[in-house]
């Protein structure tokens, strides 16, 4: 990938699963969002008429050119070491490389170095939202494609990871849609009603600009596209928290489709499979390495989509956690509690892009073997159905008797393999309670259809696509 100044850059070891997606919040990405801080400040104090014509184009200039060169981080990384954050290293190293002393006077003017590190975080958090939301649209629309597709797909419910009463594959892609839809609305919420400038100096009061302050803090959130707060955030830190609930949100419903994945993939189960954007990733000739391929095992199709999302999204609660914990801040300025944030946030950033991307590939290609389905469903004997059995005689004996008589011919079906309509009309004690109850032979065939026993499974499909479309 290139870095700053469009010179190649070897990927990180583990950027192929943890760095998917649009946005990547390297040092480079902070540096640049830092950069674009001080150049909105720039600008903002030029228009406030505070700096003269001019300095606010020149600053920008200088920092839009991504000249930073090898010697100039190194510089800044030293002097982060002294100084606490990277900022004054920053601002010393864009001011050298402003050639006019007078547009030198609006680099970092009236700013405190927790003003710049805190409006560079909300533009990461804009960038990878919108990153985000790109991403986990389409996959939402793949739900949404699935579920409809598969309304009448039956299929075993599982519950406690056993065997339960038939469902739809198409009432399960509509609940993996309505927890995208969700996080998608909640991410969209925070992006444009909770991403703010910072900016109050010293310690919050911006004393050091006078009466122009205020208007410079106004300026500075039109120049950047950010919201313009009440007053500066410094010690207040609830909007970080809210970046960071919603990429956890997200990645939170992003791993419940991956685990069901993961589940309905595994070989015993074989119900679906993930395909591959790139159709000769899947080659088995040659030395191209084929997408789910294992390192021991040739016979391996690991579910790669998948297990890079729960990877991704199983570092986001320890992550929020942390900005939790950090927003506990002391007086104007924190010491130490504000440090904590950066690097959790910025990967947790980073973690959400990377698991939507995946998402969307998974969603896109997932093959879903409806044979398969079906046959599990039928190989299941009929015990999914038991419920619906024991209601036949709910009425004539009451729900304890029915249940305990429709368990025992259950329990008989599971331990000998015999279907369980089968184990129930040689029961006699069962076939003489249908006969009192005037229940026959094909109302016990009825119940025991799949078919005929998904509730309202339709009607949650339609109402997840209707939400999804009016979305």
């Amino acid at each position: 990938m290139p870095d700053q100044n469009g010179a190649s850059v070897s990927p990180g070891l583990f950027d192929g699963v943890f760095a998917r997606g649009q946005l990547v919040a390297d040092d480079s990405a902070w540096l640049r969002a830092m950069l674009a801080a001080e150049a909105g400040l720039a600008r903002a104090l030029e228009r406030a008429g505070v700096v003269p014509a001019g300095a606010g184009a020149a600053v920008t200039g200088i920092a839009r050119a991504g000249e930073l060169s090898a010697a100039d981080r190194a510089e800044i990384a030293q002097a982060s070491a002294l100084t606490g954050n990277p900022v004054p290293g920053l601002a010393r190293v864009l001011a050298r490389k402003v050639t006019d002393p007078a547009a030198r006077s609006a680099v970092h003017r009236g700013a405190t170095s927790q003003d710049i590190v805190d409006t560079a975080v909300m533009l990461l958090a804009r960038d990878a939202m919108d990153a985000a939301l790109a991403d986990l649209r389409a996959a939402a629309d793949a739900a949404a494609r699935l579920a409809e597709a598969h309304h009448g797909t039956l299929m075993i419910g599982r519950t406690l990871l056993q065997q339960a009463v038939p469902v739809t594959f198409g009432v399960v892609a509509a609940g993996w849609l309505a927890g995208l839809d969700s996080a998608i609305e909640w991410l969209a919420f925070v992006r444009d009603t909770r991403l703010a400038v910072q900016f109050g100096g010293a310690a919050g009061t911006l004393a050091s600009l006078g009466d122009d302050g205020g208007r410079v803090k106004a300026l500075l959130a039109e120049e950047l596209g950010l919201g313009d707060p009440p007053l500066p955030w410094h010690t207040e830190r609830l909007r970080i928290i809210d970046v960071g609930t919603t990429a956890a949100r997200a990645c939170a419903a992003l791993s419940k489709i991956a685990r069901d994945v993961t589940l309905l993939a595994q070989t015993e189960v074989r119900e679906v499979a993930e395909g591959s954007p790139d159709p000769g990733s899947s080659n088995t000739g040659g030395d191209r390495p084929r997408r789910g391929g294992s390192s021991a095992m040739p016979n391996k199709s690991n579910p790669v989509a998948a297990i890079a999302i729960l990877g991704c999204a199983k570092q986001a609660p320890g992550l929020l956690a942390t900005l939790v914990a950090a927003a506990e801040q002391e007086y104007q300025r924190a010491a130490g509690a504000w440090h904590a944030e950066w690097q959790p946030l910025g990967h947790l950033l980073q973690l959400t892009v990377s698991a939507a991307a995946w998402a969307r590939d998974l969603l896109t290609n997932l093959e879903v073997d409806a044979q398969r389905m079906a046959a599990n469903l039928a190989r299941a004997g009929g015990l999914p159905l038991a419920e619906r059995v024991t209601a036949l005689l709910r009425e004539s004996l009451g729900d304890p008797l029915a249940h305990e008589l429709v368990a025992g011919a259950a329990a008989r079906s599971a331990a000998s393999g015999v279907p369980l309509r089968d184990v129930l009309l040689a029961t006699p004690e069962f076939v003489q309670k249908l006969s009192e109850a005037g229940i026959g032979q094909a109302q016990v065939d009825e119940a025991l259809d799949p078919a005929g026993y998904l509730g309202a499974a339709d009607a949650f499909i339609a109402a997840a696509l209707d939400a999804h479309a009016q979305g």
